[in-house]
């Protein structure tokens, strides 16, 4: 079994070119969640020209929209929505600086071009693991769009945070 790259957000380009598609790594630091809607007021922003309610640059954007928690737990079950439902706007935020994404399954050949174009990666984790994946993550906070309910932005503290690269910098892929 290989070893596991310990990564600490925000990442730096030689943090992802030194990833390769099969790789396992352990997430610390600080991921934000976005998914399709917050994806599309994303994009909108960097459109209009407005701040972001997160820096880009380096950033991990986590496919996820959980569920509330329960009482003594900072979240409830956190696990991966379908990748490939950020598509349309996945290859712009790469452009402002996003380096890796976390979800399930595959990405469109526009997201794998970006994602070579101006070094970043996708990462995948365990679908259907909501609740175990939940336990890796230690505070959460929303901290943009609050009126999307579980699909707003939150900022999550994570501590080994466990995923795959899926698709590197380099165009290669778990899933070929």
């Amino acid at each position: 079994m290989s070893e596991v790259k310990k990564l600490q957000p925000p990442l730096a380009e030689a943090d992802v070119r030194s990833l390769k598609a099969g790789d396992r790594v352990s997430l610390t630091g600080v991921i934000y969640t976005a998914r399709d809607i917050a994806h599309k007021r994303l994009c909108e922003a960097i459109e209009a020209g407005r701040e972001l309610p997160f820096p880009l640059e380096g950033a991990i954007i986590y496919f996820c929209g959980p569920t509330p928690a329960r009482p003594g737990r900072v979240i409830g079950a956190a696990g991966p929505t379908t990748s490939s439902r950020m598509d349309a706007f996945s290859p712009k935020l790469i452009a402002n600086g996003l380096k890796a994404m976390l979800g399930k399954g595959y990405r469109g050949a526009e997201v794998r071009d970006a994602l070579k174009k101006y070094g970043a990666v996708h990462f995948s984790t365990i679908g259907g693991a909501g609740a175990l994946l939940s336990r890796y993550i230690v505070s959460a906070e929303v901290i943009a769009y609050e009126d999307m309910g579980a699909e707003a932005i939150r900022k999550l503290q994570v501590v080994d945070f466990p995923a795959v690269v899926a698709y590197d910098s380099y165009g290669n892929s778990v899933y070929k």
